[in-house]
This record gives C-alpha cells, sequence and structure tokens, in this order.
C-alpha cells in the first residue's frame, strides 16, 4: 500500500491508543446525523451525556457537561448543575435498570445540538412516587425526549432545553392510568 494511503490509517490508530478509557466506540451512534461530522466536538459531547443517560456513569455526566452546566428546563425538585442530572439519573436507573438510550436524530448547527433520544427498558425496579414506592413488573417502557444543548469551546454542554414525553412514561409505570 503506498505511504499517503497509510498516513491516515496511522495517524487513526494512534488516535485511537491515545482515546481515554472511555472511548468514542462504547458512545451511542446517530442514526441520522446532520450538520457536522461524527468526530465534531459538539457532537461527542452530545453523545457522552446520551451515554450517561444509558449507563448512569456519572464520569460520563463529568465529562459531557461543563462545569457552570445549567438546566433551562429544570423540573421541579431537580438541582441545579451537575448534581441535577446525577440525581435524575440514579431514580430512572433504579427504576428501569436495563436502560437504554438511541439517539434517532441529532442535528447540529454551530454551539448548538438537537437530538431526539428514543428510551427503553424494563420498569423491574422501585420508582418514587407520592403515595410511596412504586415496585415495577416489568413493564416495557419506551418513550421519547428532545434535547437542545449549547455546547462550549471547551466541548462541554453548557446548557441544556429538554422535553421527555412524560405523559408516556408515566403510564407505563403505572402512576397514571392508560
Amino acid at each position: 500500500m503506498p505511504a499517503p494511503v497509510l498516513a491516515p490509517a496511522i495517524l487513526a490508530l494512534s488516535l485511537l491508543a491515545a482515546a481515554p478509557a472511555q472511548s468514542a466506540t462504547h458512545l451511542p451512534m446517530p442514526a441520522h446525523l446532520a450538520g457536522a461530522a461524527i468526530t465534531d466536538k459538539v457532537v461527542l459531547a452530545a453523545r457522552r451525556y446520551a451515554a450517561f443517560w444509558q449507563s448512569g456513569d456519572p464520569a460520563l455526566a463529568r465529562q459531557a457537561l461543563a462545569d457552570d452546566f445549567t438546566d433551562r428546563t429544570l423540573p421541579a425538585g431537580r438541582a441545579q448543575g451537575l448534581a441535577g442530572p446525577l440525581q435524575a439519573s440514579d431514580v430512572f436507573h433504579a427504576a428501569v435498570p436495563d436502560l437504554q438510550v438511541a439517539i434517532e436524530d441529532m442535528l447540529v448547527a454551530g454551539d448548538r445540538v438537537s437530538l431526539r433520544l428514543h428510551f427503553t427498558g424494563r420498569f423491574t425496579g422501585v420508582f418514587p412516587t407520592p403515595q410511596g414506592p412504586l415496585q415495577g413488573q416489568g413493564q416495557a417502557i419506551d418513550f421519547y425526549a428532545f434535547d437542545l444543548y449549547r455546547v462550549n469551546a471547551q466541548g462541554r454542554i453548557s446548557d441544556n432545553w429538554h422535553l421527555e414525553d412524560n405523559l408516556t412514561l408515566l403510564r407505563q409505570l403505572g402512576v397514571l392510568a392508560p
């Protein structure tokens, strides 16, 4: 193989070898991506955050979120900053331990990235309600969320606007009647 063809392959392998322990190959891939390359720092931040929601791994949230992270659609009772997503993830993973998060669509425009996320799993754990803890019976969980992130110059999410289909989720959990 000629040297010019080998050079990009060698560079790619050296970049993979130098990647952190949580490599980009373990991050969810968008089914549809528009406006950027998969290696773009805005895309990487969004993929890390989706991987955090799927795994519950706080290290991924710390990689994805800026120190001054602001949730612009903060739900009542949730802490602002990094503590909020960590708390929400703990609650959700206690209820749905096998949670899967797929990035169905991703659209990048400058420092903004919009995602349509698909959450699936089985409600086999415990979900807190005002009436007390609700034990899952293996119900299927299948709902969507839409997120808009602003990513800073360091490649970390500084702002998040989000909308989840909580009506569908609460019905699937059995908190609300179908």
